[in-house]
């Protein structure tokens, strides 16, 4: 439709009139709910129902706007404003007007492609300002290369319906205790055990909300376990605000007088030690929480916590796989540049190794080590491996705790209903050095300039 001719689109439209079941689906879309009963603007009637005339439709307007709604749905995320600490690099959407021939005097014409979005008949103003709240916002959507039609539709309709309705005020209450948990719990430890290695999560506090969020929701979904798996970044924070790990047992560690639980790490440095535990969810039910201890090597523990999941599966639950949620907690650097989280990836829906869909959570704090994110990929995003798989991802900025939770129960629910892998790509920033004992400010001065001035 994107290099047709006015006459060639009247002529589908003709026949969509006739039998709305001989054209595209897409097309059928683009063509339903037009406005025909506008005074005397019909040349015809086919089969009783009106046509309009040539003169009454710009065809080729008509088409620059479907490709607008087209195109901001595939490549919106690439605009959108998911960097809490500097502006976006410029990945060449081309989602201007004048791209498709648009321009500012066509903000008040009134366009019937304003139906693909269910807003029917309205202005080309409206059409941008509804693409630019839903594909350009704190949360970039990244699945129209998905092939499955009952994929596509049920992310567009969370996306378009049921996404950017208002959080309550309960779990905003929620949403806000668990980063007072996070933020607390991290500036104690700074505070306290001054320059000792911790790997602390500031910069990317939110990560314990979104956790929260997917285990209350998985359990409403009749998730039984959950098994994660991570590196260092955030995992003592995530012991003490999702496992419930004492901070009485994670103080001793840090004072060495703690006793070294040899199942879960024989001996092993505290930011490699795991943890097992039964937690009470909002509603009051009970879910089965596990870390997998892990060694230096960031990813080694990925397909750990997948067979564990496997496993449990089988053996636990009767082969349900619904009933074990696995979620790996990555880092960008380590998830762009280890291979194992390819090999993983391409594996995840083979018949010997599926276990029914994997929560994968970035944190995102767009630097490896000392080196910058664009000299350590080639991709535009350190998840672009998903797409190989048909994964859909949510980029999200970390400074919109909302908006990361939303994210977060998506997440939940589209594995849950497709047995699917499914990303979240949290862009944040790290406070400090790699760990405690660096100054970064050798390897990254101006980008820890912003962050030194940057809340938490």
């Amino acid at each position: 439709i994107t290099g047709s001719s006015p006459e060639y689109v009247e002529n589908l439209y003709k026949d969509f009139v006739q039998n709305p079941e001989s054209v595209d689906p897409e097309l059928k879309k683009f063509f339903e709910g037009f406005d025909f009963a506008v005074g005397s603007g019909f040349s015809q009637k086919i089969n009783g129902e009106p046509v309009a005339k040539a003169s009454e439709t710009n065809w080729e307007k008509e088409i620059a706007v479907y490709r607008l709604i087209r195109d901001y749905r595939k490549k919106g995320h690439l605009i959108s404003t998911t960097n809490p600490i500097k502006p976006r690099k410029d990945r060449h959407a081309n989602l201007d007007l004048e791209h498709f021939g648009l321009a500012e005097s066509d903000l008040k014409e009134t366009f019937q492609a304003g139906n693909l979005i269910g807003l029917g008949t309205t202005t080309l103003q409206n059409i941008l300002q509804y693409l630019q709240k839903h594909y350009a916002g704190n949360i970039g959507f990244e699945f129209t290369y998905i092939n499955d039609d009952k994929k596509l539709n049920w992310l567009t309709n969370e996306i378009e319906k049921e996404f950017f309705k208002p959080v309550p005020l309960n779990q905003q209450k929620r949403i806000l205790e668990k980063l007072n948990q996070g933020v607390i719990f991290e500036k104690f430890l700074h505070t306290k055990y001054v320059g000792q290695k911790r790997f602390g999560l500031e910069g990317g506090e939110t990560t314990i909300a979104a956790l929260d969020a997917i285990i209350n929701i998985s359990c409403d979904l009749d998730v039984k376990e959950v098994v994660i798996g991570m590196a260092h970044r955030g995992r003592l924070n995530v012991l003490a605000n999702i496992l419930g790990k004492t901070y009485e047992q994670i103080f001793s560690e840090f004072e060495g007088t703690g006793e070294i639980n040899q199942t879960m790490g024989s001996g092993d440095v505290k930011y490699h030690l795991g943890y097992g535990s039964e937690v009470i969810t909002e509603k009051g039910e009970s879910i089965h929480l596990k870390l997998m201890p892990n060694p230096s090597h960031l990813e080694a523990v990925d397909p750990v916590v997948l067979g564990f999941a496997r496993s449990s599966a089988n053996i636990l639950h009767n082969r349900n796989y619904r009933s074990v949620l696995p979620i790996l907690i990555h880092g960008d650097a380590s998830v762009a540049g280890q291979g194992i989280v390819y090999e993983l990836l391409q594996m995840s829906k083979l018949k010997g190794y599926e276990v029914g869909g994997t929560i994968h959570f970035v944190i995102n704090n767009q630097i490896g080590f000392t080196t910058d994110f664009s000299d350590a990929r080639s991709a535009n995003y350190c998840t672009s491996l998903a797409a190989m798989v048909e994964c859909p991802v949510f980029h999200v900025n970390g400074d919109d705790p909302e908006a990361v939770v939303r994210c977060s129960e998506i997440a939940a629910r589209y594995r849950n209903e497709f047995q699917s892998d499914v990303f979240v790509d949290m862009v944040c920033y790290r406070r400090h050095g790699h760990n405690e004992g660096d100054d970064p400010k050798f390897t990254q001065p101006a980008m820890y300039e912003i962050i030194e001035k940057h809340p938490n």
